[in-house]
């Protein structure tokens, strides 16, 4: 038999499922770290949350599975040295963060944030000014102030910045509208029919300087903590936004708020922030050019059977002895 150690327990209706993978695999669901711990002495695997208190008497572990994607809060100097197998439960999100990516997009381009508020002022007026606007009789034959207010996609450029399985999605959705895509990535070489050569990261400046648009998809590691400060931004176009979907820890806080506030950037789309929850009394709630959401760019009712799914799987190679869908570099995230 092999035992499978879980902490914190899990809904009975998941054990079930586990259950099914295999009858050679015992399954012990702690739902305390007493428990836990007299428990974990003789599992060869594990799911949940590891501690350097439940490693230190591991005796026979061999897998671990994260329960999330992120590994910035996982993992521990222990667990790097540890002989144990890292997985995790990326690409689970990749096509919902996308469609709020390309939701930060389309707002932006048509300046569906600044009409929202201009809605809940009963306020009927034209980004560019109503006298820029064609009428019945002239018609729209010559480029108008509110014409040029707008953006067309198609004569845009997105730049992404990490090219994983959530980045390579939005390079996809970014397409489809027309918009030219460039990415760069330590790993990723090519998003197929998209993008022939992704740049190495040494290249962030050469994406900036053409992006209309510089989304974040990369995770939280040692190399991307700050990645972005007032250099990047002052690198970027005046007329660009950004937009983090990736992790707040990319990003200086400060040296965001100071270059949209000296209009270095043209504003930004936030997910994630390196202080959660943003204050209450920050600067960026009041700035028109800012769109604000709560780190929930991954809700999805799709989600959840997908991180089960995972689970499954990863739990059947290692049954089998075959490869795990979703190995980790334990020390690339330390």
């Amino acid at each position: 038999m092999t035992k499978l150690l879980i902490y914190p327990e899990i809904d009975s209706e998941r054990i079930s499922r586990i259950q099914k993978i295999s009858d050679e695999l015992s399954i012990c669901n702690a739902k305390e770290i007493s428990e836990a711990l007299q428990e974990i002495k003789t599992a060869e695997a594990f799911f949940g949350k590891i501690t350097p208190q439940l490693l230190a008497v591991a005796e026979n572990l061999k897998w671990v599975q994260t329960p999330t994607a992120s590994l910035e809060h996982y993992v521990f100097p222990e667990l790097v040295e540890h002989p144990c197998q890292l997985t995790n439960m990326r690409g689970l999100f990749y096509d919902v963060i996308a469609d709020h990516v390309l939701g930060f997009v389309i707002c932006f381009a048509r300046n569906l944030h600044l009409y929202i508020r201009q809605q809940t002022k009963s306020h009927w007026q034209p980004i560019g000014g109503q006298a820029g606007k064609p009428d019945f009789v002239t018609g729209p034959g010559q480029e108008s102030e509110v014409d040029r207010s707008h953006l067309h996609l198609s004569d845009c450029s997105m730049g992404v910045v990490g090219a994983g399985s959530i980045g390579s999605e939005i390079c996809r959705r970014a397409a489809a509208f027309g918009m030219t895509v460039y990415a760069v990535d330590p790993c990723t070489k090519e998003v197929p029919g998209v993008i022939d050569e992704v740049w190495e990261v040494n290249r962030l400046e050469d994406l900036l300087a053409v992006s209309d648009f510089v989304v974040i998809a990369a995770p939280h590691t040692p190399q991307t903590e700050k990645m972005f400060r007032t250099k990047q931004f002052q690198q970027m176009k005046s007329t660009g936004y950004l937009i983090n979907i990736g992790r707040g820890a990319i990003v200086d806080l400060q040296d965001l708020t100071t270059a949209l506030q000296n209009s270095e950037i043209a504003g930004a789309g936030l997910d994630v922030f390196e202080i959660e929850p943003l204050p209450k009394e920050h600067p960026l709630w009041s700035m028109e050019n800012v769109m604000i959401t709560p780190h929930i760019a991954a809700a999805s009712t799709r989600v959840p059977e997908r991180h089960l799914e995972t689970l499954l799987e990863n739990l059947r190679c290692f049954l089998v002895g075959k490869p795990f869908i979703t190995p980790a570099d334990k020390r690339q995230w330390f």
